[in-house]
């Protein structure tokens, strides 16, 4: 909290509540510090309201919005022998583990690897393929938004197992520019992922090329937009009580 956060005191909300921009993608790779959490975004508030409506006392408060930053070997764990069997199986398929793994996050004990889109689907049939990895089952393909992350807007997150070795882990993310948000299908490779990808197309307006049936699968053919993006309209009507109206959620919340 800033000194100038102070002065106003807890019962004096700011005249503004908001999630600011943090940083460009250059920006945010210029950032990383091995270890270091990076700071996406700054909040402002406590409830996110922008119209200088925050009664809670807490409008003062001024944090940074920290995601885990970027791990360096050892990871510790199963992590380094994971790892360097999918460089070495890459290698050998005629890929490049550098270019296709542009970060690797441990947190709280879960391995994250962040990929080039157009790396996924050699990095996929490799580890379901090598013999040292064995990952059989993709067990969830889901999206994220993050509005504040410019030119990565849209994440598609993917949970692989193996089973043949021990039940081990990995997750696998993607991150796209919502004026480019495609990334290529892993159905050919993981057929359990069908109904997931259509899922994520259809709540986050993912486009995974090469599916072989890329529809809605829980709202309506012709809905419009896709609900579980952070700039969906919430919708609703108006409740009225005496002497007062409270507008519906669209009208009075903002995602910022």
């Amino acid at each position: 909290m800033t000194p100038e956060d102070k002065a106003k005191g807890p019962d004096r909300p700011s005249a503004e509540a908001t999630t600011t921009d943090a940083m460009t993608p250059t920006e945010l790779v210029e950032s990383m510090t091995v270890g270091q959490p990076i700071e996406v975004a700054h909040r402002k508030g406590m409830f996110g309201p922008s119209l200088g409506d925050d009664t809670s006392g807490y409008g003062g408060l001024n944090r940074p919005v920290l995601f885990p930053g970027s791990a360096g070997k050892p990871y510790g764990g199963y992590f380094d022998q994971l790892t360097d069997s999918l460089e070495t199986a890459l290698t050998q398929r005629g890929g490049d583990y550098a270019a296709a793994v542009e970060r690797v996050v441990v947190d709280r004990g879960e391995l994250t690897l962040f990929v080039a889109r157009e790396h996924l689907p050699l990095l996929a049939e490799t580890l379901r393929d090598e013999p040292a990895l064995r990952f059989e089952q993709c067990l969830s393909v889901s999206g994220v938004h993050y509005p504040q992350e410019t030119g990565r807007e849209l994440h598609a997150v993917y949970h692989f197992v193996s089973i043949t070795n021990g039940s081990k882990r990995v997750r696998l993310e993607v991150a796209v520019p919502d004026a480019d948000a495609h990334i290529p299908s892993i159905v050919p490779t993981y057929p359990g992922v069908d109904w997931h990808e259509r899922e994520t197309w259809d709540m986050f307006g993912i486009i995974f090329d090469g599916h072989p049936a890329l529809t809605r699968i829980l709202m309506p053919d012709d809905w419009p937009g896709h609900p579980q993006r952070k700039d969906y309209p919430l919708g609703g009507i108006p409740v009225e009580y005496k002497g007062a109206t409270v507008p519906p959620p669209s009208d009075r919340r903002s995602y910022k």
